[in-house]
Formats: structure tokens, C-alpha cells, sequence
């Protein structure tokens, strides 16, 4: 593996030197777009999500810190910046699609999502066996590689399979990373919070359609994340009503999971009874 690594930088580095020397411009695919730029946003919030999830819950707990008010503010914190890699997500393909996007725009992409809607959740569920009261931390970690796994598979096989256009097969790693965590927020009962996880997994690698957010749909989810950090705000600095008001948000989350793929099969439902009508009608004389 070594030599592998040394083989390429050898073979890297002396015809970048060359570029340099000659004035030639730099290879198209080592040029960022702008969408390019998005997908890096995302990583970085994904990456920040985990540094928050460290440093403000994890640590704390083992060091036997009472400040649970530093908990509620990293924890707010991490899934605020959960939502920010979404929105750097939703916009990096629309700008892609408007302008252009680099040979390794897809690459950066999968890579991002990997760190934002895989990392970073099961990383948010891990921490949550290990600080929860009734949780079970060995539980939890085998449900955190189920997340991840979860997610792994649906990148891989979102980037080898065709499929119609305006739909996805499976939930979006995006929706299932934030369904994960609001699953955890809703401070259920351990048993029912680690079901709840492994059926949003399930669902991430399952063939239930989802549509993609185009159009209204993509103006009615980034309503529906900026109002979700207003959620947050208010839980976080313990505003009137604030739990609540998290709770009932989380608990919307997990019903439009749900929900959202009974649309898109009761589309396909009336599309197949449009056609069987239309042939029928073809075959009268």
C-alpha cells in the first residue's frame, strides 16, 4: 500500500513542477467549480458536527463536567450543522445543473455526504449510548455501524445504478442523517430509539421511492431546515416551550419520513391506472 501511495505522489508531483515551469494551465480536473466549492462546505459542517458531538458532550461526560447546559448548546450546535451540510448539499447539485460542475464533482460529493449523513450521525448516535442514562453503549455502537453502513451502501449504490429521473430509490442519506438524529432528541425509551435508527437505515438502503427535492419540493425542504434551526435555537438556550417545540419538530420529522414515500407510490398507483385506462380506450373501435 505504501508503495502504491509513494508510486503516485512520485509520478505527481514533477509534472505539476512542469505545469508551473511551462506556464501551461492547471488539468480541468484539478479545477474547482462553484458547485465543487458547496460540496466542500458540506464536508466541512459534516466534520464540525463531530467536533461539537466531541467536545461539548463526549468529553464533559468522561471528564464528570455538570454542565448540561454546554451539552444542550453542542448538541443544538452539531445538528445545526448537520442541517448547514444539507442545505450545502441541495444547493451544490441546483448550481451544478444551473452552471457546471468538475470531472470530480460527483466524487466530491459522495465523499461529502459520506462525512455529513454517515460520520457524522452514527458519530452522534455512538456518543448518545455513551452519555444516555438507559443507554447501552455496545447496543448503540453496533447501531452507529449500521448507520454508517447504511449510508456507505446507498452512496455506493446510488453512483452505479440508473434510475428514473425525479426520484430517488431508498431516503436520502441527507433526510435519514437528520431523521437519526431527531430520533435521538426525542429522548425516547433506549429500545425504541435503537429500532427507530435501524429502520431509518433500513429505509436508506431499501427500494421505497422518494422524490428529489426540485423545484417546490426543494423551496419546501430548505423551509423546513431553517425552521428546524429555529428549533434548535430555542432548545438550546431553553426559550419558553423550546423542548416542546423540539419534540414536536423531531416527531414531524419522523412522520414525513414516512409519509413522503406514500406520495410517490400513490403517484406510480395512478399513473398505472391513467395507462391501463388509455389502453383500453385504445383498443375500442
Amino acid at each position: 500500500m505504501t508503495v502504491s501511495d509513494s508510486d503516485t505522489q512520485a509520478g505527481w508531483v514533477p509534472e505539476a513542477d512542469e505545469e508551473d515551469d511551462s506556464g501551461e494551465e492547471m488539468p480541468l480536473s484539478m479545477r474547482l467549480s462553484i458547485a465543487d466549492t458547496l460540496t466542500l462546505g458540506n464536508a466541512t459542517c459534516g466534520f464540525m458536527a463531530v467536533y461539537f458531538t466531541t467536545t461539548g458532550i463526549l468529553i464533559p461526560h468522561l471528564t464528570g463536567s455538570d454542565e448540561s447546559g454546554m451539552a444542550r448548546h453542542s448538541a443544538a450546535t452539531a445538528v445545526i450543522l448537520m442541517l448547514c451540510a444539507a442545505v450545502f448539499d441541495l444547493f451544490d447539485g441546483l448550481v451544478a445543473r444551473k452552471l457546471r460542475s468538475s470531472p470530480m464533482g460527483a466524487e466530491l460529493d459522495n465523499l461529502s455526504d459520506l462525512i455529513s449523513f454517515g460520520l457524522a450521525p452514527a458519530y452522534f448516535v455512538l456518543v448518545y449510548g455513551m452519555v444516555a442514562d438507559d443507554a447501552h453503549q455496545r447496543v448503540a455502537a453496533l447501531g452507529a455501524v449500521v448507520v454508517l453502513l447504511a449510508v456507505v451502501l446507498r452512496l455506493a449504490r446510488f453512483s452505479c445504478v440508473t434510475l428514473k429521473d425525479g426520484m430517488f430509490q431508498g431516503m436520502p442519506s441527507p433526510f435519514g442523517a437528520l431523521t437519526v438524529v431527531s430520533i435521538v432528541l426525542l429522548e425516547l425509551p433506549f429500545v425504541a430509539t435503537l429500532l427507530a435508527i435501524v429502520g431509518t437505515a433500513w429505509l436508506m438502503v431499501s427500494r421505497v421511492e422518494y422524490p428529489k427535492p426540485r423545484g417546490p419540493l426543494a423551496v419546501a425542504m430548505l423551509s423546513w431546515i431553517v425552521a428546524a434551526m429555529g428549533l434548535l435555537a430555542a432548545w438550546a438556550f431553553e426559550a419558553p416551550g423550546g423542548q416542546l417545540l423540539l419534540q414536536t419538530g423531531c416527531a414531524l420529522q419522523l412522520v414525513l419520513g414516512a409519509v413522503i414515500p406514500l406520495f410517490a407510490t400513490a403517484r406510480r398507483v395512478n399513473n398505472f391506472r391513467d395507462n391501463r385506462r388509455e389502453a383500453r380506450a385504445a383498443q375500442l373501435p
